[in-house]
């Protein structure tokens, strides 16, 4: 079943989205050659608890730590290290969610290192546009195979490939709840969408096939041909006034991320 948020209930997840922003926005602005992925976890813990909030993933199925932080050909869930030091080039994904008040907000934001290869900066970009053009469809009315065709669409025109072992989800009361959100689909197929369902979309796309393996550590996804991953994610609600993305301030005009 899809829960459906009233109006105050979506007014506490954008307090909880807004947290999130500015959390990812300061890890962005930490992102540099020479900094460790453990660096940007003990940022984004300290963070977490001058806000007053709750980390989402830290014990969630056993998660060690507070941020997930995915290197280049790591797609998600990459567990931050003290060994895995930044470079000049590299593309590191950054996906953090909190719960505040009882109710959870998710988003994540790949960031380059530096400069990167035009073909990398490409797939970033692509990835991000593949979001924007489903939180375009985040109305009501729609279905949900909309949001989920419009990121499929958008990402194999530009000859890359979509991850589907991973998928986004509805979220609230809990961090994952009905229904699951595939980035690939059929438009006019799944649950119509209405007033107060909320969506966390999450594009993951590879530059190479759509393959991918998980670690021994049993958390960090990699591409199976080793090509770079990129990941972008709002948590979106549907409004009368269309899409509402909770974790961005509402006064914020440009493109998703």
């Amino acid at each position: 079943m899809i829960v459906c948020k009233s109006a105050g209930e979506l007014e506490i997840m954008h307090q909880a989205g807004l947290i999130v922003w500015e959390v990812l926005k300061g890890l962005r602005e930490q992102v540099q050659p020479g900094v460790t992925t453990l660096d940007l976890e003990n940022f984004a813990a300290r963070r977490t608890a001058d806000c007053g909030a709750r980390p989402a993933f830290k014990g969630y199925r056993g998660y060690p730590c507070v941020l997930c932080a995915s290197v280049n050909q790591e797609v998600v869930h990459g567990i931050p290290s003290a060994s895995r030091r930044l470079k000049e080039g590299d593309i590191v994904s950054l996906d953090y969610g909190a719960e505040f008040k009882g109710y959870y907000a998710d988003a994540a934001v790949t960031v380059p290192v530096g400069s990167v290869q035009p073909e990398v900066e490409k797939l970033m970009r692509v990835t991000r546009e593949s979001l924007d053009r489903a939180i375009e469809k985040i109305r009501a009315g729609n279905r949900l195979g909309d949001v989920s065709a419009a990121v499929q669409q958008w990402v194999e025109h530009h000859g890359f490939a979509i991850v589907r072992e991973f998928v986004g989800h509805g979220i609230g009361t809990r961090m994952h709840e009905e229904p699951n959100v595939p980035n690939f689909g059929q438009p006019g197929s799944g649950p119509r969408l209405e007033e107060g369902m909320v969506f966390a979309i999450e594009p993951m796309v590879n530059a190479g096939g759509p393959g991918v393996k998980v670690l021994d550590d049993h958390w960090t996804a990699v591409t199976a041909d080793g090509s770079y991953s990129a990941h972008f994610e709002h948590t979106v609600a549907v409004t009368s006034n269309g899409p509402w993305i909770l974790t961005r301030p509402r006064e914020y005009t440009g493109p998703s991320w």
